[in-house]
């Protein structure tokens, strides 16, 4: 089976963005690849180094909201990125082969630096995408999920892997090179009718949300402002809960869109709609929350099985790149 790397850093709990833009799919793909997912708890601290304690909390639930979606630790392996000697050597290896120019240049790294509000960069968070190609290629991952904007990250760890290979390999592949898997699934926009949802923006549902947080967060959901009264005519195309239908409940979509342009359906029995999808959606979800909720030790014994099996893989290829470097003793 080919290797599939992906994973979520552990600053919070998941939403529905994650599950709609990765956790669905990865769940899937867990029946066709070799699945790896990387509680990526270092790389965390570049936008939470002030604050560890929240990092160590959110493995747990980071954990849960994986467990809980389906994801099965006899089919996938979940590990925990700082029990990964191999990734931190291979992040200093790497780090030699990469120049700070082109790692100031790359898109995803600035938007991410306007986004926190940081003018002067920490070398950690610089370096963001070389630790992560030492997260895709210590395992010898094949392919990568990613959305959008992630792939200039990944094009830079192609990078790097085929350098290393033009620079030790002598005509073989050492590291081997990720193919992305674009997620053809569109981004889910937040509640506030913001573009994205986000831990930090207040604007998501979470994995782990009740039934009354649903139904709270969805009737504050934006709609179109332009519709005042039950009678006005509605445009499903700038309404936020409109997207979610299109996400969620798909087989309806077309129906309640006609319905609010003709005036068929207030947004309050639109809203309603939703929520009854959504709770239906979560409900086996918290389910199974609940159970490893009350069994935390089940969920560390998954992590420490998944980082030992990750270990073991990691310290072979370490080895075998520093035969290729000639530095091993």
């Amino acid at each position: 089976m080919k290797r599939i790397l992906t994973g979520d850093r552990t600053t919070g709990k998941l939403h529905l963005g994650h599950y709609v833009g990765s956790l669905q799919n990865r769940v899937k793909l867990q029946d066709e690849y070799d699945t790896f997912i990387l509680l990526a708890d270092i790389q965390a601290l570049t936008t939470h180094f002030k604050q560890p304690e929240i990092i160590r909390e959110s493995i747990y639930e980071v954990a849960i909201d994986n467990l809980s979606v389906g994801l099965d630790p006899d089919k996938a392996t979940l590990f925990l990125q700082s029990k990964i000697g191999a990734i931190a050597e291979l992040t200093v290896f790497y780090s030699m082969l990469v120049t700070v120019n082109a790692l100031r240049h790359n898109p995803t790294i600035k938007t991410e630096a306007k986004q926190y509000g940081y003018d002067d960069l920490s070398y950690g968070f610089l370096g963001y995408p070389v630790s992560q190609t030492a997260d895709i290629t210590f395992c010898n991952a094949d392919l990568v999920p990613v959305g959008e904007d992630q792939i200039p990250h990944i094009e830079l760890s192609r990078k790097i892997a085929r350098r290393f290979n033009d620079m030790y390999g002598r005509g073989q592949e050492i590291v081997r090179e990720p193919e992305v898997l674009i997620s053809e699934t569109p981004r889910l926009v937040g509640l506030d009718g913001n573009a994205k949802m986000g831990k930090s923006l207040g604007n998501a549902i979470y994995l782990s949300d009740t039934i009354e947080d649903v139904n709270a967060k969805v009737k504050l959901a934006v709609t179109d402002k332009n519709r005042i009264s039950l009678k006005d005519k509605g445009n499903p195309d700038i309404c936020t809960v409109s997207q979610y239908h299109k996400a969620f409940n798909a087989s309806n979509y077309e129906n309640i869109c006609e319905m609010c342009r003709n005036a068929d359906i207030g947004c309050v029995a639109c809203k309603k709609l939703l929520t009854e999808k959504l709770n239906g959606l979560l409900d086996p979800f918290r389910e199974k929350r609940a159970y490893y909720e009350s069994h935390r030790n089940e969920v560390r014994d998954i992590i420490v099985a998944g980082s030992e099996r990750a270990n073991a893989i990691g310290n072979e290829t370490v080895e075998n790149i520093k035969k290729a470097m000639s530095i091993h003793l």
